[in-house]
C-alpha cells in the first residue's frame, strides 16, 4: 500500500501545479510570468522536500510519521482551497506582476509542494532492506511517483479542469491525500476523520458561497482551456446593464448589452464596422476569436448594413466559451454563421493548404464546396489583456492571413497597447510585422486619439492592395472612427523587430504596459 501512496502523491503534485494556473488567472492573468513563477516555486519546493524528507526519514523511519506528513499535506491543500481568494485579492496589487505572482505562489504552493516532496525519499527509507537492493528500491519508488505525476498531468489537462472546476479539483486532491495517508498507516483514525470532516464542511461552505455569487450574477466557470468569470456590470456609454466575460484580472474580453444583445457594447468592437466601409458589399468574412460573439451577432442582426447573403466563419478554440456565449450572451444559431472550434493558426494553415475549400459546412452548402477567398478577416485573439497567443502575432501567421485574403480584402486587428512611448513596444512590433507582409497598414486609436502614449485599444487595418483606402464616409459614426486614424511613423532606431515563430517575446512587450 505504500507504493499506492507514492503514486497518489505524485499525481496530486501535478494536478495542483496545473490547477494552480487556474487559481492565479483571475487575479494575475495567464502570462509566461505566471507560469514561470508557478513552475519554479513548485520545483524549488519539491527539492526542499526531497532534502528534508530524507533527513527526517533517517532520524525517524516510521510509517506513522509519513502518514501524518501526508495528512498535513492534505490540510495544506484544504487551506489552499479556502484561502486562495483572500490571499490573491490582497497580493495582486501590492507589487509589480513579477513580485505579486512570486509572492502568491510562495504563500499558496510552497507548504503542500514541500510536504509532498518529502514522500518519495521517506518511502525509499521505509522500503530499504539493505544496500544490495537500495538502487532498485529507490528507482522503483521514484518511477511510481513519476508515473503518478504523468497520470495526474493528463487527468488534469484532459478531464478534471473542464469537469470539476478549480475549487472542486483542489478539494478532491485533499481527499486523495487522506486516502494516501491511510495507505501508509491505518492508525490515527480520529485525526484522519477530522481532516476528512473538514473537507466535507469546506466543500459545503464553498458550494454555498458559489450559490450566493450566482444569485448576484457572478459565475466562476472552468472550460477545457481556461477559467472564465461572467458578471453583470453597467455600460458606461449607455448606462444600460450589461453582462461581461473576462479571463484575467484586467479589462474584459466580451460584453453583451442586456437591453439589446445585438448592440456592440465595447467601443473597440464598433471599429470592426469599418469592414463594410473598406470592402462594401463583401460576402465572405472570417473572424479569429469568438469570445462572446459580439460582432458576429451584430453582423447577422444588421442585414441592411452587411447584406443578408454575407457569410461569416468564426474560429474559436474553446467550445466551452461558445457554450457560455450560447447560455449567457444570447448567441443563437444564426443562418450564415459557421463556428469552427480550432486553433486559429491551424485553421489558417488548413484553409491555405486547401486553397479556399470550405473547412466547415455552411447553411445551405455542402462540405468541400468552393468559396471565394475571404474579403474581410477580423482578428481578436486574447487569452487576457496581458497574454496574447504569440503564434498568432508572427509574420508566418500574417502571411497565412494574406494568402486566404481576396486581392482587394482587408484584415482588421485588435491590439491593446500604446502607439507611442515606453508602452508602445507591442503595437510597434505588431505594426512592423503586418507591414512586412501587407503593402498598406493603417492604425486607428480607439480610446484617446489625443494621446497616442496612452494604453488603449488600437485597430490595425491591413490592406492586400497598395492603393490608398477611402478615409471619408457620409455616416457620422464611421467618419468619427476614420478621424481616429493615427499616422504611424516609419521604423525608428530601437523599434522591436518583426515578430516571427522563432522570436516573438509578446508577453514581455505586454508586461511593460
Amino acid at each position: 500500500m505504500l507504493e499506492l501512496a507514492v503514486f497518489l502523491c505524485g499525481a496530486v503534485v501535478m494536478v495542483l501545479e496545473l490547477t494552480g494556473s487556474r487559481v492565479l488567472a483571475p487575479f494575475l492573468g495567464t502570462s509566461i510570468v505566471v507560469w514561470t513563477s508557478l513552475i519554479g516555486v513548485v520545483l524549488g519546493s519539491m527539492s526542499l522536500g526531497y532534502w528534508w524528507g530524507g533527513r527526517v526519514a533517517d532520524r525517524r523511519p516510521e510509517a506513522r510519521l509519513l502518514s501524518r506528513l501526508i495528512l498535513l499535506a492534505a490540510l495544506s491543500t484544504l487551506l489552499l482551497a479556502g484561502l486562495k481568494g483572500l490571499i490573491l485579492t490582497f497580493l495582486q496589487n501590492k507589487a509589480s506582476l513579477h513580485w505579486a505572482t512570486l509572492a502568491s505562489t510562495l504563500v499558496l504552493f510552497v507548504p503542500v509542494s514541500t510536504l509532498l516532496g518529502m514522500v518519495s525519499p521517506f518511502a525509499v527509507r521505509l522500503r530499504m532492506e539493505g544496500t544490495a537492493s537500495s538502487g532498485r528500491t529507490a528507482g522503483n519508488l521514484y518511477a511510481l511517483s513519476t508515473m503518478g505525476s504523468i497520470v495526474g498531468t493528463f487527468a488534469a489537462g484532459f478531464w478534471l479542469t473542464a469537469t470539476l472546476g478549480t475549487t472542486n479539483i483542489i478539494l478532491c486532491m485533499a481527499g486523495a491525500l487522506v486516502v494516501a495517508s491511510a495507505c501508509v498507516h491505518l492508525g490515527d483514525m480520529r485525526l484522519r476523520l477530522a481532516v476528512g470532516g473538514s473537507l466535507v464542511l469546506a466543500a459545503l461552505a464553498l458550494s454555498a458561497w458559489d450559490g450566493q455569487l450566482r444569485q448576484i450574477g457572478l459565475f466562476d466557470l472552468d472550460t477545457a482551456y481556461q477559467r472564465v468569470l461572467v458578471f453583470n456590470s453597467v455600460n458606461k456609454d449607455t448606462g444600460e446593464r450589461m453582462r461581461v466575460m473576462t479571463t484575467g484580472p484586467e479589462g474584459m474580453q466580451s460584453a453583451v448589452d442586456l437591453a439589446d444583445p445585438a448592440r456592440l457594447a465595447l467601443p473597440y468592437t464598433r471599429y470592426y464596422r469599418l469592414a463594410e466601409h473598406f470592402c462594401p458589399g463583401f460576402r465572405e468574412m472570417l473572424m479569429l476569436g469568438g469570445g462572446g460573439y459580439s460582432f458576429p451577432k451584430y453582423v447577422r442582426a444588421q442585414p441592411g448594413e452587411f447584406g443578408p447573403s454575407a457569410h461569416l466563419d468564426v474560429v474559436e478554440i474553446d467550445p466551452g466559451v461558445t457554450d457560455i456565449a450560447r447560455r449567457m450572451f444570447s448567441l443563437e444559431d444564426y443562418p450564415g454563421l459557421t463556428i469552427h472550434h480550432d486553433d486559429a493558426r491551424r485553421f489558417l494553415n488548413r484553409a491555405r493548404a486547401q486553397a479556399g475549400v470550405q473547412a466547415g459546412v455552411q447553411a445551405g452548402g455542402q462540405a468541400g464546396e468552393k468559396r471565394p477567398d475571404y474579403e474581410v478577416i477580423l482578428v481578436d485573439v486574447f487569452t487576457s489583456h496581458y497574454s496574447v497567443p504569440f503564434h498568432l502575432t508572427t509574420r508566418e501567421t500574417v502571411q497565412a492571413l494574406s494568402d486566404v485574403l481576396d486581392t482587394n480584402g482587408v484584415v482588421l486587428v485588435n491590439c491593446i497597447s500604446a502607439a507611442e512611448g515606453p508602452k508602445s513596444r507591442f503595437y510597434r512590433a505588431l505594426l512592423a510585422t503586418y507591414r512586412s507582409v501587407f503593402p498598406r497598414v493603417e492604425s486607428f486609436l480607439v480610446g484617446n486619439r489625443a494621446d497616442p502614449a496612452e494604453f488603449q485599444n488600437i485597430m490595425l487595418a491591413a490592406f492586400k492592395s497598395a492603393r490608398a483606402p477611402r478615409l471619408t464616409s457620409p455616416k457620422a459614426d464611421l467618419q468619427a472612427m476614420l478621424d481616429a486614424r493615427y499616422d504611424a511613423p516609419a521604423t525608428r532606431p530601437g523599434d522591436p523587430p518583426v515578430l516571427t515563430d522563432d522570436f516573438a517575446p509578446v508577453d514581455h512587450y505586454l508586461l511593460s504596459l
